[in-house]
């Protein structure tokens, strides 16, 4: 008997683009023998529309994106989305979603509410992971290194901008201005000077009403991938070399301006500091599934972690697979791994008493 998937993608975010690619990916990877595959689209306008069951990899993203289906909801759900069309519910749910209402535990938590399996981390880790600012703090309270930062409300910017920048200026120049709850480098720009300080917040405060500050380094960035839930595992490690000043969105997704290292060069020493770290990191905000952890190694060897992306770029071509494609864990199987710990971990919760 086929595993049903539920495939979630899309999303009211300003990932969605790079969601839709993923989902694009994951259909194409998937064994159409081996899964029934049920698309669910959320448009940018936050409606929910469910495909019909696909029986073939689709052509192209515009094919993933439905405007008409069994089920649409204006803005909201419902639970017919997470059924097939004989009402059956689906065995596990694959969340592609990036960003806002979809990594951040909104959909997790939904997904919770309905005792469904899905891929990936819960609702805590997904929060957390999203919220730089409460990672960081998270990652401080773990004792694990990191570069140093300085956060701030759009409100508090707004009544007083000057004690904002002169706090930030503190950290020095260059530094990195961030949306707290973005990924895919959406919103973020290197100042170099109080000129560039006063536009980069303007910036990063039009996609979130917190930002954070981030002390800017010369060093390596390098990446390691982790799987798994109460035993994870990590990959080989990958370096990102941007020609770029640094690693922003065009060069993430439309330029192809970077190099991706992989394995990183590196002592074994290191590597193996590397993975502690990471997996520390993972313990501590309590994932499960996946992630992609992102370090930097200075000249000196010291190691920083910046942050965990708990849903990473999943095509083919992104960091995270490529780098189990060279520890001996193929795309298609990546993704067959994914599905078995969603279930290995649902099938965990249901031995939870919620009764006295």
């Amino acid at each position: 008997m086929k595993t049903k998937i539920g495939l979630l993608y899309g999303g009211k975010s300003a990932e969605h683009k790079v969601s839709m690619q993923t989902a694009l990916a994951v259909t194409k990877a998937l064994d159409f023998h081996q899964f029934e595959i049920h698309p669910i689209y959320i448009n940018e306008e936050g409606e929910w529309v469910k495909g019909p069951q696909l029986l073939a990899p689709p052509e192209d993203v515009k094919s993933l994106a439905f405007t008409q289906g069994e089920s649409l909801a204006s803005g909201s759900f419902t639970p017919a989305v997470f059924q097939s069309s004989n009402n059956e519910k689906f065995d596990v749910i694959f969340p592609l979603l990036h960003g806002p209402n979809g990594e951040d535990g909104t959909v997790q938590g939904l997904l919770e509410l309905l005792n469904l399996p899905y891929v990936g981390n819960g609702v805590l880790a997904s929060a957390a992971g999203m919220d730089k600012i409460i990672m960081k703090n998270i990652f401080a309270q773990a004792g694990l290194a990191q570069v140093d930062y300085v956060s701030f409300l759009k409100s508090e910017w707004e009544e007083n901008p000057e004690a904002a920048y002169e706090k930030t200026e503190k950290l020095g120049y260059p530094c990195f201005v961030k949306p707290a709850n973005l990924g895919s480098s959406v919103g973020i720009s290197k100042a170099n000077s109080r000129a560039e300080l006063e536009k980069a917040f303007k910036e990063a405060f039009q996609f979130d009403r917190k930002i954070i500050v981030e002390e800017g380094v010369v060093a390596r960035e390098i990446e390691i991938g982790v799987l798994g839930n109460d035993h994870p595992e990590c990959s080989v490690c990958g370096e990102i070399v941007p020609k770029k000043d640094f690693y922003d969105y065009n060069a993430k997704y439309e330029d192809g301006n970077t190099a991706l290292i992989i394995p990183a060069e590196m002592p074994a020493e290191k590597y193996e500091e590397l993975k502690e770290m990471a997996i520390k990191a993972y313990k501590a905000l309590d994932c499960s599934g996946l992630v992609r952890a992102d370090f930097f190694m200075d000249k000196e060897g010291r190691i920083l972690i910046n942050e965990v992306n708990t849903m990473p770029g999943f095509t083919p071509f992104s960091m995270f697979p490529l780098m189990w494609k060279h520890t001996g864990l193929e795309y298609p199987k990546l993704i067959e791994k994914l599905v078995d710990l969603a279930i290995e971990r649902h099938e965990q919760k249901q031995k939870i008493k919620y009764t006295m």
